[in-house]
């Protein structure tokens, strides 16, 4: 759990856009009580637990009459510090310690003659997974459970009347049965002033999914994701798929689409939904935690995942290469190996068409530019413009040029310059990573 939280908090440094995530580590102390808000007589307030309370800060917030969402800890036996909480989940895995911990949750101040507490309580569960017990996603532990903790017999009544409304819809879509802790409120700590309000100063946080996609009766859905319908597996190959699960308003979706999607030219299918469930009867390994997740499908089944982007183009087509190359494959193109002379592909290929990057499919070199040079290696000498990276190699004792994919940043080869008019270029290029589209087929 700590290599997950440690891995979250990386990505939420770089910058990853809205709901449940995890929370980074918070070494301040807690804050002082937040500044009373005028007619504060008149306002009621309640605590939910979502799993991690920033996107459950954010989420809350959004409610038209919410006058305020403050983050902290809650219904635990243990002091109320970020520190203590994270300690105390080791120990009780360990069987250390029969005391509860608290849960992760948000304190909602709502004005009644703007909002009702049955409003709020809608999107608290139409906002996360409340079927999932002591995790949500990929945060596992007591300390994500999804709760409920009231200031009064009437606000226990609503929660419960409620939930009672809503577990027919989640059964109706899949789901199990409700877990969501609901009690009176016994402890309640403040977090630490780094957590609040944590995606206004860090407005590049996780992308959140928002919940299940299901819609709370009678209630108008919370996000695009409730109304979204899961992809039509008609449309979709079988045999190998890569899906984008996407939320409304993720920055990172957007550069993703930008930088990715736009110029998709990959032999690998590649679709996108709001929807964060599988199509059809295709299997997800776990749940998803944020947004964009790219998961490659075989026969129906996850066989991948890569989760959250920020511009890594490389990072990601590395991973997708992993499961298109051959060993062989990956050998050259990451770990900048060399075939034997005279073993590669494409040696006597002389067709018409276009030699391109096995991942992404962009194009390398066009026919027209190579020639037999001799050497056992498939030689070029033009590439196709903004095509290839050239980096300075000074392994074996020699000084030479190493040639990459500028698309996917794979190792090719080297250029030298000793090859024929009008470039006297040499691109020396591994036959076996490249993939050669005659020219019908472009």
């Amino acid at each position: 759990m700590r290599a997950i939280r440690i891995l979250k908090t990386l990505l939420l440094t770089l910058g990853l856009g809205v709901l449940v995530g995890a929370c980074a580590k918070s070494e301040s102390a807690p804050p002082a009580a937040k500044a009373a808000t005028p007619n504060d007589a008149r306002l009621d307030s309640i605590v939910l637990g979502m799993g991690c309370f920033w996107g459950a800060e954010k989420r809350m917030a959004e409610i038209p009459g919410v006058v305020d969402v403050e983050s902290g800890y809650a219904n635990g036996d243990i002091a109320g510090t970020y520190q203590a909480v994270l300690a105390h989940e080791r120990a009780a895995r360990r069987g250390a310690t029969s005391k509860r911990n608290h849960a992760e949750v948000v304190k909602v101040r709502f004005d009644p003659a703007l909002t009702t507490l049955e409003t709020v309580l809608i999107k608290f569960w139409q906002s996360h997974d409340p079927t999932q017990g002591d995790r949500q996603g990929n945060d596992i532990g007591s300390n994500y459970r999804s709760a409920i903790y009231t200031n009064s017999d009437a606000q226990q009544a609503i929660a419960l009347k409620t939930r009672d409304a809503y577990q027919p819809a989640l059964l109706k879509a899949g789901f199990g049965a409700i877990t969501t802790d609901i009690a009176p409120l016994k402890a309640y700590y403040v977090a630490e002033d780094d957590h609040q309000d944590y995606l206004k100063k860090n407005p590049n946080g996780y992308c959140g999914l928002g919940g299940t996609g299901v819609n709370y009766p009678g209630a108008q859905a919370t996000a695009k994701s409730a109304m979204q319908p899961k992809l039509d597996v008609k449309a979709l190959d079988f045999n190998r798929q890569l899906i984008v699960f996407e939320a409304e308003d993720c920055a990172f979706c957007k550069l993703f689409k930008a930088e990715v999607l736009d110029h998709w030219q990959s032999p690998v299918a590649v679709a996108t939904t709001l929807n964060p469930k599988a199509p059809g009867d295709w299997k997800l390994e776990k749940a998803l935690f944020a947004t964009p997740t790219i998961v490659l499908f075989e026969k129906g089944k996850e066989i991948s995942r890569y989760t959250g982007y920020n511009g890594e183009k490389t990072r990601f087509w590395k991973w997708l290469g992993f499961h298109l190359l051959t060993p062989e494959q990956q050998r050259i193109a990451f770990e900048e190996g060399t075939e034997r002379p005279g073993t590669g592909s494409h040696l006597d290929e002389k067709r018409p068409g276009t030699f391109v990057d096995p991942i992404t499919g962009a194009a390398l070199f066009r026919s027209d530019a190579k020639f037999d040079s001799g050497t056992g290696w498939p030689s070029f000498f033009n590439p196709v413009a903004g095509a290839l990276t050239l980096h300075e190699d000074v392994k074996l004792g020699m000084k030479r040029v190493e040639v990459r994919s500028a698309s996917s940043g794979i190792h090719l080869g080297h250029v030298f310059d000793d090859g024929p008019p009008p470039t006297h270029k040499r691109y020396c290029i591994n036959g076996n990573v490249l993939k050669f589209v005659p020219a019908e087929a472009r």
